[in-house]
């Protein structure tokens, strides 16, 4: 039986309202707070499934890396417009959009915290 994979991601943050403006100005949508554990502040990205998709959390002993795990947010129907607000958030571009049409085109960028993100999309 088919099923959904990830059920949840955590983007570790050192500053939950400047990862917070970053993702909201790349991504174009806002982020809420979500109820967190007693040392931990979130803030979580809309999702259409009920417990789906991630957020963004300071705290809990988690620390931003740029290696490790990669998280890879849908681009879109052309990346390029995700990746062009990068840099202007306070982000760093890693590496431009590279593939084809077949299997899809990746990006890559740290945050303003650090963390290597990946960017995926058809075109």
């Amino acid at each position: 039986m088919p099923r959904k994979l990830i059920h949840w991601f955590d983007i570790p943050v050192l500053d939950i309202e400047r990862a917070g403006d970053f993702y909201s100005t790349i991504l174009g949508l806002e982020l809420t707070h979500l109820e967190a554990p007693p040392d931990a502040v979130m803030k979580w990205f809309p999702s259409d499934e009920p417990h789906g998709g991630g957020g963004l959390i300071q705290g809990g002993g988690r620390k931003p890396s740029g290696d490790g795990c990669v998280v890879y947010f849908n681009g879109g129907d052309d990346l390029n417009i995700v990746l062009n607000r990068v840099e202007p958030a306070g982000g760093q571009v890693i590496m431009a959009k590279t593939g084809d049409d077949k299997s899809g085109y990746v990006a890559f960028f740290f945050d303003t915290e650090g963390n290597r993100v990946g960017l995926h999309s058809r075109g």
